[in-house]
């Protein structure tokens, strides 16, 4: 098979309205048409869909994501669908869709049958129905913590494990970006209460696991030492109304009104960080990556984090003295102390990069192919 021919590449997952494994569906589909491949995805659509036709990528909506017994009638419009267009590689990132994939692809023809690949883009829950994502002839894992969780409860052949950390990219998140004056003047109008001070920042969905309440903490030690910090909650409070409760609740028990904001979801979150001494990820289990902390530490905003999971990893390689035992929120509390009086020196992110991510997904799709075509 000639190496550089161009492949038909076809993604699937439930929908395409928010989230990373969306965002991250759409870089592959850009990064595929910009280098002449055919790039397809099937979802149920979403709001996301016109940018991937913005990019010259297309999309076939079929339910492959709902947990209902129609779900099944899905797999016939699939098999005739990749016989049709001819697909090289099936790529799974969700479990129903990869279970819906698997079935449809054990009724197309070996000798035309496309390469199938997984991507574990979390630790999900061990079970049957999340051992599919352990089928690809290529399984993708997207931290060492997910090659491990993947190793521990799965019967997988390590030679089928391909990591590829996700990335940001080095262009859009660069220690010298500097939001505009445009959107400084908007953020000091609706948050007055962070003019000239020190802000102190934790983006993450507002559930208990996130660790919000060891912030509000943290917060009230550094204060002692710096009174003219401001801290920032920045989540999406979806079904946690409860939770949220607690947490404001916390901060008024705490006499922290003047100095912590809950901002709710923002769109705005790179300029948030850029604006941002400190980034905090407290989460009390361990992430599969991290995104959001990789993307402070390449605009130059050192994070503190637990030392677990995917963040960990980044830590390692970035900034490993941002790195404290997990629910130790003295030891938290003091490196802000000392990075609020001296910020330390964070190594560039030339490890976790988008363009890094991207080349190694199209060689992994080209090398299944090669090897399937055989």
């Amino acid at each position: 098979m000639v190496l550089n021919k161009k492949i038909t590449v076809l993604q699937v997952l439930p929908d395409l309205n928010s989230g990373g494994v969306e965002k991250g569906t759409l870089e592959v589909n850009k990064y595929l048409t910009k280098k002449g491949h055919r790039s397809i995805v099937i979802s149920n659509g979403g709001r996301m869909v016109d940018e991937l036709i913005k990019n010259n990528g297309e999309h076939y909506k079929l339910a492959v994501g709902k947990k209902t017994f129609l779900t099944l009638f899905t797999i016939p419009k699939l098999i005739s669908f990749i016989k049709i267009n001819k697909i090289d590689v099936v790529h799974a990132r969700s479990r129903l869709p990869a279970w819906v994939c698997y079935f449809a692809l054990r009724f197309v023809e070996k000798n035309i049958r496309p390469a199938f690949i997984t991507t574990f883009h979390g630790a999900y829950s061990v079970n049957k129905y999340s051992s599919i994502m352990a089928k690809g002839d290529m399984v993708i894992v997207v931290s060492k913590t997910i090659k491990k969780y993947v190793l521990k409860n799965y019967k997988v052949d390590k030679k089928k494990l391909f990591l590829n950390y996700r990335g940001v990219s080095k262009i859009e998140f660069s220690p010298k970006y500097v939001p505009s004056k445009k959107w400084l003047i908007k953020w000091y109008e609706e948050f007055p209460q962070t003019k000239e001070k020190i802000i102190l920042t934790i983006p993450a969905r507002i559930t208990r696991i996130k660790g919000q309440d060891h912030f509000i903490k943290v917060v009230d030690k550094i204060l002692k030492k710096y009174p003219n910090i401001h801290g920032l909650i920045i989540g999406d409070e979806k079904n946690k109304s409860k939770y949220m409760k607690e947490l404001t609740d916390q901060v008024k028990r705490y006499g922290l009104d003047a100095n912590i904001t809950f901002v709710g979801h923002r769109k705005d979150l790179k300029q948030i960080m850029s604006i941002s001494r400190l980034v905090f990820s407290l989460t009390k289990v361990p992430e599969a990556f991290g995104r959001i902390s990789l993307e402070s530490l390449s605009l130059g905003v050192p994070v503190i984090a637990y030392s677990h999971g995917g963040v960990k990893e980044q830590l390692s390689e970035l900034l490993p003295e941002g790195l404290v035992s997990i629910g130790n929120i003295n030891n938290v509390a003091k490196l802000a102390c000392k990075w609020i009086n001296k910020p330390p020196v964070i190594k560039r992110n030339n490890y976790f990069t988008l363009e890094k991510m991207l080349e190694n997904t199209l060689k992994i799709y080209k090398k299944m192919v090669k090897k399937i075509k055989k």
